[in-house]
Order: structure tokens, then sequence, then C-alpha cells
């Protein structure tokens, strides 16, 4: 036996409850540890979720680029001959469905000289610019993307 004298439930007094505080301290760390863990999983869920947004905008920006090329250097017509030009549109199939795509197009005219020719030799570069865009601007499935690219038939 201890040296202590027991009351009337057994116990030694000035300890009565103490198991309860206990259990309560418990409770709250491991609600506060389940919480830290939820919140980590969405934040990497979320993370997960932006880059692969910011892939598929980048795809559809470069989609536009090469949408551009192809109306440039075919032999007619030329989408910006003249002056410069934007045009948009969205894409409507597969991951790239809703992804709203402006292309511009900026031509400018260089000359190159030929010294076997003896002649100037006129050429047309055209500056092509994309932007693709997805979602409300300041909402967190916005994403935009850009790309740019060169383009012309002058001689080699």
């Amino acid at each position: 036996m201890s040296g202590y004298a027991k009351g009337a439930r057994g116990r030694v007094p000035g300890q009565a409850g103490f198991s309860l505080v206990m259990v309560i301290f418990l409770i709250v760390v491991l609600a506060a540890l389940a919480t830290f863990a939820v919140q980590i999983a969405m934040t990497q869920y979320q993370a997960a979720n932006v880059e692969l947004l910011e892939a598929r905008a980048q795809a559809a920006a470069d989609a536009g680029i090469e949408w551009g090329a192809n109306l440039t250097l075919r032999p007619a017509p030329v989408i910006c001959a003249g002056a410069p030009v934007t045009k948009t549109f969205t894409l409507a199939q597969g991951a790239l469905k809703g992804f709203v795509v402006t292309v511009g197009c900026t031509p400018t005219t260089h000359q190159i000289y030929s010294v076997s020719a003896g002649t100037w030799t006129t050429y047309t570069v055209f500056s092509l610019t994309s932007t693709a865009t997805s979602g409300t601007y300041g909402g967190a499935d916005y994403v935009a993307r850009s790309a740019a690219r060169n383009v012309t038939l002058a001689p080699p």
C-alpha cells in the first residue's frame, strides 16, 4: 500500500479527472494533425492541377502559332499580307477544349542582296504572337500562356 490515503472511490485525492484532461489533449492533437494532413494533400492536388492547366495553355498557345504559320506561309491568301491582323478562336476538342486563342500577325518587309545575281530580293517576315487563356481572370481556374515566332519564305 502507498503512503497516501485513498478517497471514497479508491483514488488518491487531487488526481481526480487527470485522465480526462489527457484524453481531451490527445484528441485535440490528433485533430490538429489530421487537419494539417488534409491541408497538405489539398495543396498538392491544387499544385498538380495548376501545372496541368499551364501545360494545356502552353499547348494551346503553340497550336495558335502553328495555325498562324500555316496561314501566313501558304501561297494565298496570306492572313496579314499588308497590315497587322489579330484573329481569335476557341478550341473545341480534346484536352484544349475551351481555350480561347488570340493570334496576332505583323508583317515586315526586308531586302537581301544577291551577289551572284547582282539584284535585291524583297521578302516578308511575319511576326506571330499567340495567347491562350482559359477560366475567369482572378479565379482559381484562370490560366494564360503566350508564344511568339517569326516565319518567312526568304531564301536561305
